[in-house]
């Protein structure tokens, strides 16, 4: 109940906030001496729940073409964190379709489900657990050649026992820094202030990097963002989303790379697995307000 009370106050919470986010934090003269010790950014593009099945207008095949050809940054390479148990993504002709086109343009494939549904991996007894982690692993390894190295939970929610599994499947838990907050799939799915949404969310990144808390990977230090792209109205702001990052980046004082966003799939890989969980108790910050939601009860 306690749970379920937290999920109902949160979602209120969202609601009463809209149009109402915080200000980004005002960056000190410290906090800039701070930075310029640091390593510049640049931004690790996820995407969950994945691949759409849809046969009219896939937003996962927008969100590719987006990432494929834009003004910024050609070929830009992302990890996708699939369902691929679920009929409307990646159980189906159209998604495994999708998850080949993935992983042939050079993007990464995570593990996120193999139920029927987006379940949440504590509610699943060990053995159905153990069962889907097999099994989805082995539809990733179908299309890649590999079995995944990273994952993201639904809900980003974990405790110590499927932490322990995940890790007896050689899986590695990678979180985010920063959220679209555009996980709705069905109904109003559009992002009003998803502007002052990056804004603020990326000056409280900043302070961590300031103080040294992330880790520098190949000269650069990795900003991990998580996009949907079963989401149609992400799919059709895709290229929009990429120039906010740039343009939140500059307007919050964070010296981004040459490159702002990876481009090699090797590199992201290296990126990604530095900026994984390590231990099932080890503190995290994730966005917004899904720490309280769990109340670290994930440790």
């Amino acid at each position: 109940m306690k749970l379920w009370f937290k999920l109902f106050c949160a979602m209120a919470i969202a609601v009463g906030l809209v149009g109402c986010i915080a200000a980004p934090i005002a960056m000190t003269p410290q906090t800039a001496a701070r930075l310029q010790t640091q390593a510049p950014v640049r931004f690790l593009l996820t995407f969950d729940d994945g691949p759409s099945a849809s046969s009219f207008w896939n937003p996962s095949s927008t969100v590719l073409d987006s990432l494929e050809h834009n003004a910024l940054q050609p070929h830009i390479k992302a990890v996708f964190f699939v369902q691929t148990g679920a009929p409307r993504a990646g159980n189906s002709e159209i998604g495994r379709q999708i998850m080949r086109r993935e992983h042939a343009e050079g993007h990464v494939l995570g593990f996120h489900t193999a139920t029927h549904w987006h379940t949440n991996h504590r509610s699943l007894k060990p053995q159905a657990l153990e069962d889907s982690l097999t099994r989805g692993s082995a539809d990733i390894a179908a299309i890649t050649g590999a079995p995944p190295i990273l994952l993201r939970p639904p809900f980003w929610n974990y405790d110590k026992r499927t932490f322990a599994a995940y890790q007896r499947h050689g899986l590695h838990v990678l979180l985010t820094d920063l959220s679209a907050n555009d996980g709705k799939v069905w109904g109003f799915n559009a992002s009003p202030r998803r502007r002052a949404n990056m804004l603020r969310q990326l000056s409280e990144v900043r302070e961590r990097i300031a103080l040294g808390q992330l880790p520098t990977v190949d000269g650069v230090i990795p900003v991990v963002v998580t996009f949907h792209d079963l989401n149609r109205y992400t799919a059709r702001h895709t290229r929009e989303y990429l120039q906010i990052l740039l343009d939140s980046a500059a307007a919050t004082g964070v010296r981004l790379a040459d490159r702002p966003f990876y481009d090699d799939r090797a590199a992201l890989e290296r990126a990604a697995l530095a900026r994984t969980v390590r231990e099932a108790g080890e503190p995290v910050q994730l966005p917004g307000i899904w720490n309280w939601i769990w109340d670290r009860d994930a440790h």
